[in-house]
């Protein structure tokens, strides 16, 4: 068992999701949102796709046409997937990019986080999964200089990845 106060794991290495819309569901995440793919089975298919600091695998569900929706309140299951933004102005543009995007649905446009300082937007993605985008300046310095410290997102190797 480990020490108590420490942990024995090291982040999330990947989070998988079913997804109804594989290539909407990808060209969201590669063409609106800037990310890679960094690998790819098209014998499951899958699209592994990442903004070089995690890992999504984007999972495309066999039956689409008989899919159940998720309900948040009733099924055990990823509630939302929450990503973050380094500073206002990247949340603010960054909705305007995604809200406007073929296939995605707003479930709520930029405000407080419960009392703040928090920022976040919730969406749908073409495939139904919720993403909330967050932005905390609390740690926007620390991000980024994290930036700025590795030129680029610091797990951005493909075989680092996968």
């Amino acid at each position: 068992m480990a020490d108590e106060g420490k942990t024995s794991t090291y982040g999330f290495d990947h989070v998988g999701l079913s997804v109804r819309d594989l290539a909407g569901s990808r060209q969201l995440f590669c063409d609106c949102l800037g990310w890679h793919i960094v690998g790819e089975r098209p014998d499951y298919p899958a699209a592994f796709v990442s903004d070089g600091y995690g890992v999504l695998t984007l999972w495309q569900v066999e039956s689409p046409d008989r899919t159940i929706e998720f309900n948040r309140r009733a099924n055990v299951g990823l509630h939302h997937l929450a990503v973050a933004v380094v500073d206002r102005t990247g949340i603010d543009a960054l909705y305007q990019r995604v809200s406007n995007w073929p296939g995605v649905i707003v479930e709520f446009s930029p405000q407080l986080s419960d009392a703040g300082p928090k920022i976040h937007f919730m969406v749908r993605e073409p495939s139904g999964v919720r993403i909330e985008f967050t932005f905390d300046p609390r740690r926007e310095n620390q991000r980024k200089g994290a930036m700025r410290q590795f030129g680029r997102p610091p797990h951005d190797d493909k075989e680092d990845r996968l």
